[in-house]
């Protein structure tokens, strides 16, 4: 049985070695010259970047993926503990290490705000609870039915389900530092904390319990990895792939047009945008509505800069979060009024600091990322603007001249989500994981109207960021697997 699969993120190579190994006949279809959709990297004048992803979290989703597989992502690819796991600056003279171990980490909190170490532990253990809860069952269910939420351990948890996480970090923590360390992880999530639910405080366990990491050589290992899984299983892979148009046969996928020409295939699996996938097909045989997507809260964009300095970076760790803005004020910008933002919060990574495979010797490989609204006006002009007024910041709040360092430097914002991934307004993680967008409630893995059509990826369940993309392929395989029994 033949099944041809769209696009080649985490997501659909998930999906692509469950079905191999189920003994199905598996080829994956990727528009873009290289695969791992948005996970792709960037190789120039002697730097290597991280397109999309490049936190390591969760590493016992990524260990139970291929152990799956009776292998183990030692098999593939190193990963070393980052310690501290990252910096964040609230000020030029203002800024607070994440350690690598709980222990450090309440006591960085205590000696910021007395007594907040004992109630941090105890945030922690209750993540850790929901952690276990989500990952050691809901996050592995389909999304078919409300029951599949309702179990013993989340009878339990109900009133966290209509708690916020900002509700719940400021009542307990009266430090705004404090505060922004604890809600950031929640825009892994795609959402303001003041719009997600309690219960995905799990993402704090994920933080400060499972710790971050870093493969060596970066994110695209992974990909990397799950491709040679992939292809020793079987897969077969064609890159500068379009798919044009979803074939029907009386209501049933039985093939793909890529790239004008006729491929015949038992079913389809999409792990393209949700959307971009549906317009694949006739209207009528279209799920969700254009309105129906509009009114739907999407994780934001991004601009992301690459960048190559001819020196090394000070003042700085792997991973940096720049809060010295106002951060309900730029997530106000994000989700309410829709604009450019003022005085955005921004994020850098400089992997070579860790990674030697990154930049020359002496030189430093940066990534700047802005979160961003979706479907803003994206031109130069603007790229530019905002690349100057971070680059001052960071100077300012580092202390250090870089800028007549940067010997090379390229961006992505939203036009190139567009083009390069058909994202849907040029969203960069999906939809977020708000209460009326989880589980059931999120578009299903398997078409009503068309039959044979499968998707997964972060426009489904369940949701944003490479471990949920992992789980989602397994869902969609499982699901395919039951279903049409070889």
């Amino acid at each position: 049985m033949k099944i041809a699969i769209i696009g080649s993120g985490f997501s659909s190579l998930a999906a692509a070695s469950y079905l191999a190994k189920a003994g199905y006949n598996v080829t994956v279809y990727e528009k873009n010259s290289t695969l791992g959709g948005r996970a792709r990297q960037l190789k120039s004048d002697g730097f290597t970047f991280d397109i999309g992803p490049t936190w390591y979290w969760m590493p016992d989703v990524f260990d139970a993926f291929f152990n799956d597989f009776g292998k183990k992502s030692s098999d593939y690819y190193q990963l070393e503990r980052l310690s501290p796991a990252y910096k964040v600056y609230f000020s030029e003279n203002d800024s607070v290490e994440i350690s690598d171990n709980l222990e450090a980490i309440v006591n960085t909190f205590e000696s910021i705000e007395k007594g907040s170490g004992k109630k941090l532990q105890s945030f922690i253990n209750e993540a850790k609870n929901n952690y276990e809860i989500a990952i050691k069952d809901l996050v592995y269910r389909p999304g078919d039915s409300l029951f599949e939420l309702i179990t013993f351990e989340t009878a339990k948890k109900i009133t966290q389900f209509f708690s916020t996480i900002s509700r719940d970090v400021e009542s307990k923590f009266n430090d705004y530092r404090l505060q922004q360390i604890l809600e950031f992880p929640v825009l892994f999530l795609g959402a303001k904390p003041s719009n997600t639910p309690s219960f995905y405080n799990f993402m704090n366990y994920a933080d400060f319990g499972l710790g971050t990491w870093h493969p060596k050589g970066g994110m695209y290992k992974v990909v990397e990895a799950m491709h040679q899984l992939a292809t020793e299983l079987g897969v077969q892979f064609e890159v500068n792939a379009n798919v044009e148009k979803i074939i029907l046969s009386q209501d049933k996928a039985t093939g793909l047009i890529v790239n004008g020409k006729k491929i015949d295939a038992d079913i389809v699996l999409s792990g393209a945008d949700y959307h971009f996938t549906e317009t694949l097909l006739e209207e009528s045989k279209r799920q969700y509505s254009e309105k129906y997507w509009d009114k739907k809260t999407f994780a934001p964009s991004s601009l992301l800069f690459y960048v190559g300095f001819d020196k090394k970076i000070q003042n700085c760790n792997h991973h940096v979060l720049f809060f010295d803005a106002e951060f309900k004020q730029h997530a106000k910008e994000i989700y309410d009024t829709k604009k450019w933002p003022e005085n955005p919060l921004f994020y850098a990574s400089f992997p070579s600091l860790t990674d030697n495979t990154f930049a020359p010797d002496g030189m430093e490989a940066a990534t700047f990322l802005i979160p961003l609204a979706i479907d803003l006006e994206d031109t130069p002009e603007i790229r530019k603007k905002y690349f100057d007024l971070i680059i001052d910041r960071f100077e300012k709040l580092t202390h250090q001249k870089v800028r007549e360092n940067i010997i090379y430097q390229s961006s992505f914002c939203v036009n190139d989500f567009k083009n390069d991934y058909n994202s849907y307004k040029g969203n960069a993680y999906g939809l977020a994981n708000i209460l009326t967008q989880t589980a059931f409630l999120r578009p299903k893995i398997k078409s009503r109207k068309v039959e044979k059509l499968y998707f997964t990826g972060q426009l489904t369940v369940p949701g944003p960021g490479v471990p949920p993309s992992l789980i989602s392929g397994k869902i969609a395989s499982e699901k395919i697997i039951k279903e049409n029994k070889l």
